[in-house]
């Protein structure tokens, strides 16, 4: 039978993304559709390079196209383009989504969890950057190996703007590397503030599909100049399961959902959800209780990202710089499905939610 492009679009009208609950075709998710003699061929454009369902889609796709003509010959090509739905983007116009991650306290990993979301995400073809806003506590010239690195500064006009440190595909920048890493930073808070508004100001970020900001734990000046800035797509919130982490933890996703700053919760991602010994990698002993973080999520109607184990090697490649994730191994996949489940929120998010615009916050 003679199949033209409209019947095409027609089959592919029934292939729902499974995420964002419309059909491809009316998302505009379809390209390039070229009939060649027998063989059908088009791109199908997905909001995230780490869509975890991209194989399902395409397997929907291709059914959809053989219900027309079994015999037909379906050449699908799988690309994306990262989502955004920013206001006010007079303030970094190229960063298509800044994302922050939280916590309500010290020592849950927060920074080890946004370090390994951000490789991940860059391992998979996505444009990422990291602030590391803990002016205080700096930790990522360390988990990225450039401790003894110094950002070189590009003058334009009359104004220098500092160039992010890359590495391992991530663009980095912290006030670890315009302070000797033995020197405490001793200032006020409006400083440490300050100092946060100039990492986006005065940097030349360049095109990214993801900013990253790991905030400081709690709330905090810091936590309030970010949405005071720019648009925050959403923030994610780190926790252990301890009830103690937990209570934090609230405390920080309830500031985020307060309706002067109502910045959507992407979701809670549980981290030392248990252990599991190298040489017993089947077991799991949940030495600071079980479940926790997905609990706290369920309890606060906001996505849950995933766990990741308290395994040696985690511990081991924070300190030597070279992130977990790199390894591929179980700690890999695990931050690999918290990532992916984070780009599939933003994509959700920004198809279904109000555009992102700067806090005004009152005094």
């Amino acid at each position: 039978m003679s199949v033209i492009k409209e019947d095409v679009l027609k089959a592919l009208s029934k292939v729902k993304d499974p995420d964002l609950g419309k059909d491809l075709v009316t998302l505009n998710m379809i390209k390039d559709v070229e009939i060649n003699d027998g063989e059908i061929s088009f791109t199908v454009e997905l909001t995230t390079p780490a869509c975890p369902l991209k194989e399902k889609i395409r397997q929907d796709c291709e059914d959809a196209i053989l219900e027309i003509d079994r015999k037909l010959n379906v050449n699908i090509n799988i690309t994306s383009s990262v989502t955004s739905f920013k206001t006010g983007a007079a303030l970094l116009p190229n960063i298509k989504n800044i994302v922050a991650i939280a916590s309500g306290k010290g020592g849950v990993g927060k920074s080890t969890v946004a370090a390994n979301i951000a490789v991940s995400l860059a391992s998979i073809g996505a444009k990422v950057g990291i602030i590391d806003a803990d002016i205080f506590g700096p930790s990522m010239p360390t988990m990225f190996n450039c401790e003894n690195e110094r950002p070189e500064v590009k003058k334009v006009g009359e104004k220098n703007y500092i160039i992010p440190i890359e590495q391992y595909g991530v663009k980095l920048i912290s006030i670890g590397f315009l302070t000797p890493p033995d020197q405490a930073i001793v200032w006020r808070g409006p400083m440490a503030s300050s100092a946060l508004r100039q990492f986006f100001t005065d940097a030349e970020w360049g095109e990214l599909d993801y900013l990253l900001i790991d905030l400081p734990p709690g709330t905090s000046d810091i936590h309030l100049t970010l949405v005071q800035t720019v648009p925050v797509t959403g923030a994610v919130i780190v926790t252990t399961p301890q009830k103690v982490a937990l209570a934090d933890a609230m405390k920080g996703l309830a500031m985020f959902k307060q309706p002067q700053i109502n910045v959507p919760v992407l979701g809670i991602v549980e981290n030392m959800a248990y252990f599991t010994p190298e040489e017993l990698p089947e077991n799991k002993y949940y030495i600071f209780g079980e479940h926790g973080g997905k609990r706290l999520a369920e309890k606060s109607q906001v996505p849950f990202l995933g766990e990741v184990p308290i395994v040696q090697s985690i511990r081991e490649s924070g300190d030597s710089g070279y992130p977990a994730v790199l390894k591929k191994d179980m700690v890999s996949e695990a931050f690999l499905g918290v990532s992916q489940k984070l780009a599939q929120q933003v994509a959700i998010r920004n198809a279904s939610m109000e555009k992102t615009k700067v806090v005004e916050v009152k005094p």
